[in-house]
């Protein structure tokens, strides 16, 4: 059976510590209730792993109409928007650039959400 995800810190460290048998030697000097569990949790809670989020409706709506029309030229409005949306789903805080290179990277970034949005969301409905 395949493990979940880490979602931090927490749960890679004990993934590790049970793997080397760690675990049992700690449980076995400190007894069952050795705070590891509590550790775990903290751990997870102040090193949390990103998990990006799903494009909505209305971003995707917005980025079939923006590829459609975007030429070159990119105006800061759009920019913001793209970035606003890119910040997100991949849960970080690119700030906007002049560097047209930095933000060819955002926009083959986007174009792979929608890749997965249309292959994911959009195509399960016609399975319904």
């Amino acid at each position: 059976m395949a493990r979940p995800k880490s979602k931090g810190l927490g749960d890679t460290i004990a993934k590790i510590t049970e793997a080397t048998g760690i675990d049992k030697a700690v449980k076995f000097i400190a007894g069952e209730d050795c705070g590891c569990n509590e550790r775990k949790k903290k751990l997870n809670e102040l090193f949390p792993y990103r998990q990006n989020q799903c494009l909505l409706e209305d971003e995707y709506n917005w980025l079939i109409e923006y590829f459609k029309t975007t030429t070159n030229e990119v105006t800061a409005s759009k920019q913001m928007r793209c970035l606003e949306i890119y910040n997100r789903v991949f849960q970080v805080k690119k700030p906007s650039t002049s560097c047209a290179d930095c933000f060819r990277d955002v926009h083959i970034e986007l174009q792979r959400v929608m890749k997965v949005y249309e292959d994911e969301i959009l195509h399960s409905d016609s399975k319904s």
